[in-house]
C-alpha cells in the first residue's frame, strides 16, 4: 500500500498554458476545416454513403462525451472523493456535447438517406404503421432537440457551477451540483436509451430490442473512463497534474474499465443469446446480418478485442497501477469503441458485407479534429482540477 500524499494545491490552481500548444491547436483547427469542407463535397457527391459514414463518426464522439458526463454525474450523485482531481477533464469534454449538437444537424438534412421509414407513406407496410406513433419525422425532431438540449444544458451547468467554486470554495455549489445529477441520473438514461433507439435502432425500423439502449451505454461508460486516461496521461505527460494525479488514481481508473468491460460483454451476450434462443426472424436479422459474409470477421474481432484481450490484461493489478501500460489498454478498448459502432450503422448501408469508405475516414477526422480544437481552447480557461472543492485534500489522500 502506498503511502499517503499530504500535498496541498496553490490557491489559484493549475493553469494549462495554451501558448505552448498553439500549434497544435492551429494544426488541428486546420485539419478540421479541410476535413469539414471535404465532408460537405461528400454530402453532395455521395449522400447515401456519407449520411452512414457521418453517423458512425457523430455517434463514436457522442458516447464518448456522453459517458464523460455519466461519470460527472456518478461523481457528484455518491459524492465521491478520489475522482475529485480528474473531474475538470470530464466536465471539460462533457461540454463538448455542445459542438456535437451543431454536428447532428447534417444527420437532419441527410435523415431520408439514413431513416426508410420516413419515405413509406401510411399504408404501405402493416409493421412500420403500428409504429406510427413513435415512428414519425415531427416527434423525431422534438426527441432529438429534447435529448440534446438535455445534454448540453446539464453538461454545461455542472461545468458553470464547478469553476464558480474555484473562486470562493462556497459549498453550496456542491450541493448545487448534487442536485443537478440527482436529477440528471434518470433523465441520462432515458435520453441515452431513446437516443440509441432513434439515431441507430431505427436505421432498421423492422428490428427492435430492449436491451439495446444498455448495451450503448456499456460501451459509452468504458470507453469514456480509457478516454479519461489517455487525456489525464496527456496533461501528465506536458508536466501538468504531477503532484495531484497519483498512481492510486490510476489503480481506480483501471478498475471501472475493467468493471465495464465485463459489463459490456455481459449485455452484448445477454442480448445476443436471447435473440438467438427466441429466434423470432424481427429480431434475428440484426445478428444474421452481422454474422455472415465479411462482416462476422469484424464482429469476432469485436468480441475477442474488447472482452477477451481486454479482461485478462486489465485484471493485473500491476498494468492499472502502470500508467502508460494502461494508457495501450485504454486506446485499444477506444478502437474496439470505434469498431463496435461502426458494426452497429454500416451493416444497415452495406449488408453484403464490408465496404470501407473514405468518408468514413474523413468523418471521423473532421469531427474528431473538431472536438480536439475546441477542448484545446477550453482547458485554458479554468484550473485543471477544481482547485477549492470540499473534498480535494481527500482526493489527493486517495489510497486503495
Amino acid at each position: 500500500m502506498s503511502e499517503r500524499l499530504h500535498t496541498v494545491p496553490t490557491p489559484e490552481g493549475e493553469y494549462f498554458e495554451s501558448s505552448r500548444f498553439a500549434g497544435l491547436s492551429f494544426l488541428l483547427g486546420l485539419v478540421a476545416v479541410i476535413a469539414l469542407v471535404l465532408c460537405a463535397v461528400g454530402a453532395v457527391v455521395n449522400p447515401h454513403q456519407f449520411s452512414y459514414s457521418w453517423l458512425f463518426a457523430f455517434a463514436f464522439f457522442f458516447t464518448l462525451c456522453a459517458g464523460c458526463f455519466f461519470w460527472t454525474i456518478v461523481h457528484h450523485a455518491t459524492d465521491a472523493e478520489w475522482s475529485v482531481v480528474v473531474r475538470r477533464q470530464l466536465e471539460n469534454i462533457a461540454a463538448l456535447l455542445t459542438v456535437l449538437a451543431l454536428l447532428f444537424v447534417p444527420i437532419l438534412l441527410l435523415r431520408h438517406h439514413l431513416y426508410a421509414w420516413m419515405d413509406i407513406p401510411p399504408g404501405a407496410e402493416a409493421a412500420l404503421d403500428t409504429k406510427r406513433a413513435y415512428l414519425n419525422w415531427h416527434f423525431f425532431f422534438m426527441r432529438a432537440v429534447v435529448f440534446l438540449g438535455f445534454f448540453l444544458l446539464a453538461a454545461l451547468a455542472l461545468r458553470r457551477l464547478s469553476v464558480r467554486q474555484d473562486k470562493d470554495g462556497n459549498p453550496r455549489f456542491t450541493i448545487g451540483m448534487r442536485k443537478v445529477s440527482f436529477i440528471s441520473l434518470p433523465v441520462f438514461a432515458l435520453c441515452l436509451t431513446f437516443g440509441a433507439f432513434d439515431w441507430l435502432m431505427s436505421l432498421n425500423y423492422r428490428w427492435f430490442s430492449t436491451m439495446f439502449g444498455v448495451y450503448i451505454f456499456a460501451g459509452a461508460a468504458g470507453s469514456s473512463m480509457s478516454l479519461l486516461v489517455l487525456v489525464i496521461t496527456a496533461l501528465r505527460q506536458a508536466g501538468y497534474l504531477k503532484g495531484v494525479v497519483t498512481v492510486e488514481h490510476y489503480h481506480i481508473m483501471g478498475k471501472w474499465m475493467l468493471a465495464f468491460c465485463v459489463f459490456w460483454a455481459y449485455i452484448g451476450f445477454g442480448q445476443y443469446m436471447l435473440i438467438w434462443y427466441a429466434n423470432i426472424p424481427e429480431e434475428t436479422q440484426y445478428f444474421i446480418t452481422r454474422n455472415t459474409e465479411s462482416w462476422w470477421a469484424l464482429t469476432m474481432l469485436l468480441v475477442i478485442g474488447r472482452f477477451f484481450i481486454a479482461f485478462p490484461i486489465l485484471l493485473m493489478r500491476s498494468i492499472k497501477k502502470h500508467p502508460h501500460q494502461l494508457c495501450i489498454v485504454a486506446g485499444w478498448i477506444l478502437c474496439m469503441q470505434m469498431l463496435d459502432i461502426y458494426l452497429v450503422v454500416l451493416p444497415s448501408l452495406h449488408g453484403t458485407g464490408f465496404h470501407p469508405s473514405i468518408w468514413d475516414l474523413l468523418s471521423l477526422i473532421a469531427i474528431g479534429a473538431t472536438l480536439g480544437f475546441v477542448y484545446l481552447r477550453l482547458v485554458p480557461r479554468t484550473s485543471l482540477f477544481p482547485v477549492r472543492d470540499p473534498r480535494l485534500i481527500e482526493s489527493l489522500q486517495t489510497v486503495n
